[in-house]
């Protein structure tokens, strides 16, 4: 199952809106038989694997990173061919929680007098695959928050100076979490002082840019931003209150399609609203890279998923010095919102704590 996890993260950002899923044929204690999902239309894991072992499937186990599905989507029923092959016994390591699968691909299995094991490796296996658990039983985006900052939570000084609080390989894994996800998001505030490209560059390797999102209330994001490059027309949505054609006109040749979300009761822009309306286009995944104003929206919107925040090993202080998260906040300690299974990382000097919040 270790090298079914492997295989299935080699299609890391590629296979939205569908899961990744890794699968390995072993007969006589050998692999003769792998493969993963590559992409949503793209056969499934299970039949890249039984590809490979041809004849040799028969009466061997498959290895399985997520339950095979029994339902005839963009592609057929993975059941139908471990069946036909011959598998004996099948790992599973989770359930799917697709509502058109959950537990009707193992009863199939079941039916047709293959052994079935499920949660081999099964903590793995659901964070493997923690953006399409929520979104495929929700239809609302799994959301990350990334932040970067001092020892002691600033993420810019005094003076607005940001640039680069971290280090060259803290950056780095940013841009694999970009390339993870189906989008990015960020306010005009990021974009006015930053003006970002928001891609993923990582060396060696050309990732799939995410969908940009820009959180621009007023629309006051200036024409020729950097975000708008030569896939903007393809990749950018801006999301903003305004309902005047005259100012919403000049974008329109520039992104994707311009969202009109509606304010809360704070009179924020929306930001749960606008999460459905992600969703409702297929976009499984958000990473929010914005200041402390649009992180402080999300928190009081209760958007987040997750955190994922750096710190260097620096102390920057200040009055005037920018913290991580602004908002309406928590009024009191005890309602401060828990964060749970935390893990920490290092890259060289600087640490990033990983952690959920739902």
């Amino acid at each position: 199952m270790h090298k079914a996890l492997d295989l299935a993260r080699k299609a890391s950002g590629l296979t939205s809106p569908n899961p990744l899923v890794g699968a390995v044929v072993v007969a006589d204690d050998k692999i003769v038989g792998s493969g993963f999902h590559p992409q949503a239309g793209e056969p499934h894991a299970e039949i890249f694997a039984l590809r490979e072992a041809g004849d040799r499937a028969r009466d061997a186990d498959l290895y399985v990173t997520l339950e095979p599905c029994n339902h005839q989507g963009r592609t057929p029923p993975c059941t139908e061919a471990i069946i036909k092959a011959g598998i004996r016994r099948v790992f599973s390591g989770t359930l799917d929680p697709n509502p058109q699968v959950a537990g009707r691909g193992i009863e199939r299995l079941k039916q047709a007098g293959i052994l079935v094991e499920s949660g081999l490796l099964e903590t793995e296996c659901c964070q493997l695959n923690e953006f399409w658990n929520k979104f495929i039983t929700t239809r609302i985006p799994f959301v990350t928050l990334k932040s970067a900052a001092s020892l002691d939570g600033r993420i810019a000084t005094r003076t607005g100076h940001s640039q680069w609080i971290t280090n060259e390989k803290s950056r780095h894994y940013v841009h694999k979490l970009r390339a993870a996800h189906d989008a990015i998001l960020i306010g005009i505030g990021t974009l006015l002082k930053d003006n970002p490209r928001l891609t993923a560059r990582i060396p060696g390797e050309k990732p799939r840019n995410p969908y940009r999102i820009i959180v621009d209330s007023m629309l006051r994001t200036p024409l020729d931003s950097k975000v708008f490059g030569p896939d903007g027309r393809e990749r950018v949505l801006l999301a903003t209150k305004q309902h005047d054609e005259k100012k919403i006109a000049p974008y329109r040749n520039l992104v994707l399609d311009i969202l009109t979300i509606p304010s809360n009761s704070l009179g924020q822009l929306d930001l749960a609203e606008l999460m459905k309306v992600l969703g409702a286009r297929e976009i499984t995944s958000v990473l929010i890279e914005g200041g402390s104003e649009i992180n402080g929206s999300a928190l009081d919107n209760k958007i987040i998923d997750k955190i994922c925040f750096f710190y260097a090993p620096i102390l920057v202080g200040g009055r005037g010095s920018l913290g991580m998260i602004s908002g309406h906040g928590a009024e009191t300690i005890d309602h401060a919102l828990p964060i749970k299974n935390i893990t920490i990382h290092n890259f060289d000097d600087d640490i990033c704590i990983e952690g959920y919040l739902k």
